[in-house]
């Protein structure tokens, strides 16, 4: 039987729609591309907003409607955080929880054999275990996403993601090599190591995540190491000068802003200052030649007043972001900030969203232009419409190359000598 899945959400999830993938291959299943010819389909939720919830929602009902013979499956976040709900969304034929994904192949052959629909979601508990699980390949040839850390302790007041994950668990070292080993043998050449909470890497096993990033770095055929989104807080001068001394590691920090205004941050149980994060910012800026920042930003916060909303307005642009995600803020049931007072309407929340995004956009622009002039090493991935090649620099710039052969994952200096929309366009040395 045929089996696809669809992907929602962060890297994490991209990394175990992997694992998804060949479980039910190493069971018999055949994967397909075409959806359309899938007698099975899964889907890997995120919940982290409304807007994912709804996506996912649509697409069900899609599914069902299209191809009401077909076997749907909904995993992921969504019913690990929303256990009941999902329970009763009756164009699902089997519901599993994040802790229950080594659970797939069984519950699919046990639906196929009974059809009696599954619902399995077991609650993570303090003694969970990190999910002994690697994957030997990925859809894209070059780059490799890696989860080493799992759960989350922090409890952001409007976060449902610590109910969806479960506590801080970290991938121990020896499995986390031999599953780089692997794919570094099989020519990945960019590893990216990811977590729900990855600054959290290490706190369960006596590791620090400088000793992951180490560790990966060491690995022949390994060129490059690069980490995922960072809580900024554990960005302290000693682990700037850890990582600074690897030459593999990409000078590229997704640290998570949410608001540039101190009142904000203490209502959403931020750990650190606006003042803080400026800091963190210049350390790293100091110690990495050419490092980019990028981040998150959330408006309309339960609270934010105009006032505060200027003050986070006016950070975004001071710190000038490589590049900024901004989102409005979705109230999530089960959070500490779900019946918070003063909640903003979807009015103002798209009136800042308009200002942030247009404020990030200036500072990204401002980044590339930067980056004209400079020549840098690229990791080339895939071609474009246009004849050309794309790929990105250490610090995540993208830049497309003209070339007459195929370049993916070829490494070449670049010389960039213009901006394109949201492109460096360079020349091949």
């Amino acid at each position: 039987m045929n089996f696809s899945v669809y992907n929602f959400g962060c890297k994490v999830n991209q990394y175990e729609s992997q694992v998804m993938t060949e479980l039910m291959i190493k069971s018999g299943y055949t994967y397909t591309d075409n959806k359309n010819d899938s007698d099975i389909i899964i889907i890997n939720s995120c919940t982290v907003t409304a807007v994912a919830d709804n996506k996912v929602l649509k697409l069900m009902r899609h599914i069902k409607r299209e191809r009401p013979e077909t076997v749907l499956v909904l995993t992921g976040c969504m019913p690990q955080a929303y256990p009941e709900k999902s329970a009763e969304l009756q164009q699902a034929d089997i519901v599993l929880g994040n802790s229950s994904r080594q659970e797939l192949p069984r519950e699919v052959e046990r639906y196929l054999s009974t059809g009696e629909r599954i619902v399995n979601v077991h609650k993570y508990t303090k003694s969970s275990d990190f999910e002994q699980v690697c994957v030997s390949e990925f859809e894209e040839r070059t780059r490799a996403f890696i989860k080493i850390e799992d759960g989350c302790h922090r409890y952001c007041s409007y976060c449902i993601i610590p109910y969806a994950r479960g506590p801080v668990r970290s991938k121990p070292m020896d499995v986390l090599k031999r599953e780089v080993e692997h794919l570094a043998a099989h020519g990945y050449k960019e590893i990216v190591l990811v977590g729900i909470n990855l600054s959290a890497y290490g706190s369960d096993i006596g590791l620090h995540l400088c000793d992951a990033a180490e560790c990966v770095c060491s690995i022949d055929g390994v060129e490059r190491v690069r980490l995922g989104s960072l809580e900024p807080e554990r960005m302290d001068r000693e682990s700037i000068e850890r990582l600074s001394r690897l030459k593999k590691f990409c000078p590229q920090f997704h640290l998570s802003l949410q608001s540039g205004c101190d009142a904000t941050l203490r209502r959403m149980h931020r750990h650190y200052t606006a003042d803080e994060y400026r800091r963190i910012v210049s350390d790293l800026r100091s110690t990495f030649d050419n490092c980019s920042i990028t981040t998150d930003v959330m408006v309309g916060f339960a609270g934010e007043s105009e006032e505060e909303f200027s003050e986070s307005l006016n950070f975004v642009k001071e710190i000038g972001f490589a590049k900024a995600h901004v989102f409005p803020y979705s109230q999530r049931q089960g959070t500490a900030a779900y019946n918070a007072p003063n909640q903003l309407s979807g009015s103002v929340k798209a009136y800042r969203s308009k200002l942030m995004s247009d404020a990030a956009n200036e500072t990204r622009l401002k980044f590339l232009q930067s980056m004209v002039g400079r020549t840098e090493s690229v990791l080339f991935e895939q071609p474009t419409k246009d004849g050309c090649w794309s790929g990105y620099t250490k610090n995540y710039t993208p830049v497309k190359a003209r070339s007459d052969r195929a370049l993916s994952g070829e490494i070449h200096d670049v010389k960039l000598i213009s901006t394109e929309g949201d492109w460096c366009v360079g020349e091949l040395l």
